[in-house]
């Protein structure tokens, strides 16, 4: 049958009563646009949301005091050629350097848009490339970081990096004995019992991402037998769509459940956000805790327990991963906790914990032979 057979006639439109404005079918109007714009802005996780933010006012920052006058998208190639030349380091003969003049750079860290002179990490220089791209992609504007010149020139740069052994920065992983010494610092205050039962949870229940942790809410917990807890993810990294799937309920038990039961006993919580702030007086707020506060939480019990100042929220899921490789537990049953669908991307942490307690690395000190032997 032909398709357009099946295409209602014009007899077949909706007796409406009272008018109405009509709309252009071939172009999305302006109510319709800021809607559809409403409901992406809502859909992206917080942390998402505030580091596109941040990256793109860097990115109109810099363009303004490079070429004196603002910011607008299409942004030519050349002016992401000279971005990445600007914020990368190259070797010379005075030793590494990056295009970016000093006095820029300075006003730059004056205004608040860079933390610290000199150039960024190379992580950082390719996400704010990356959110470039997406500004271009989400306008319907010419891309020009998919240019023929600006893929090469990123290929070659991170190259060079890895000939430098400038390695990206990975969070420190809060594997078992960091993680029981910053339990330690959790009294049996208020703030002490959260911190527990947000520690453990975040890192029993597979590693949460901290937008996990702070999106948690009373109303996806459910308690089983033996005093233990199932928890739905609603939404995740790799669920964006809110879809109901077997393996988004993770297992909240032990140690891990009875701070839970704590934490909820003490705060008198039994329906919205899971993890809260704690008010100057004590009291428990209404809000959840932010992703940033997240963060915060796991950054100062680490500094209380004296473990290092290089760990993060995702020290937590890191974490996970490479403890779990360190006592052999099975990589697939570690990613059916995480939420891992990718077994590159968990492989890495996994096989660092593994090579830990390695038989293979050391065969050096296992059986020897002995004297007699020979």
């Amino acid at each position: 049958m032909n398709p357009a057979e099946k295409v209602p006639s014009s007899r077949a439109l909706l007796p409406l009563k009272g008018d109405h404005a009509l709309l252009d079918p071939g172009q999305l109007s302006g109510m319709a646009e800021d809607a559809a714009h409403d409901l992406m802005a809502e859909g992206e996780s917080d942390n998402t949301r505030l580091a596109y933010r941040a990256a793109m006012r860097y990115w109109a920052a810099w363009f303004g005091a490079r070429y004196g006058r603002p910011m607008a998208l299409p942004v030519p190639v050349p002016v992401v050629v000279q971005f990445i030349v600007d914020h990368a380091q190259r070797s010379t003969k005075a030793g590494l350097e990056h295009q970016l003049p000093p006095t820029i750079d300075e006003a730059l860290v004056e205004a608040g848009f860079k933390g610290k002179l000199g150039a960024p990490a190379l992580n950082t220089l390719m996400h704010r490339v990356s959110v470039l791209s997406m500004a271009h992609h989400l306008s319907k504007q010419p891309n020009p970081c998919v240019d023929a010149a600006v893929k090469a020139l990123l290929s070659k740069t991170r190259k060079a990096y890895a000939k430098r052994n400038a390695l990206p920065h990975k969070q420190r992983a809060l594997t078992r004995e960091p993680m029981e010494a910053v339990l330690e610092t959790c009294d049996d205050s208020l703030k002490g019992k959260r911190d527990r039962a947000l520690l453990l949870y975040a890192w029993a229940s597979g590693g949460r991402r901290r937008s996990e942790v702070s999106e948690a809410v009373y109303e996806n917990l459910r308690r089983v037998e033996g005093g233990n807890f199932m928890y739905t993810l609603a939404s995740s990294k790799t669920n964006h769509n809110g879809k109901l799937r077997p393996e988004d309920v993770k297992p909240v038990v032990g140690s891990a459940a009875e701070a839970l039961e704590a934490w909820l006993k003490a705060s008198g919580i039994s329906s919205g956000p899971l993890f809260r702030r704690i008010l100057k007086n004590g009291k428990l707020g209404t809000d959840g805790l932010s992703g940033t506060a997240v963060r915060d939480i796991v950054k100062a019990r680490c500094a209380l327990a004296g473990v290092g100042e290089d760990f993060s929220a995702h020290s937590l899921r890191s974490g996970f991963v490479t403890e779990a490789g360190r006592q052999n537990m099975p990589l697939q049953e570690t990613m059916a906790m995480t939420g891992h669908r990718s077994v590159d991307t968990v492989a890495g942490y996994f096989r660092a914990g593994a090579a830990q307690v390695s038989a293979v690395a050391r065969m050096m000190d296992t059986g020897k032979r002995r004297p007699d032997e020979d």
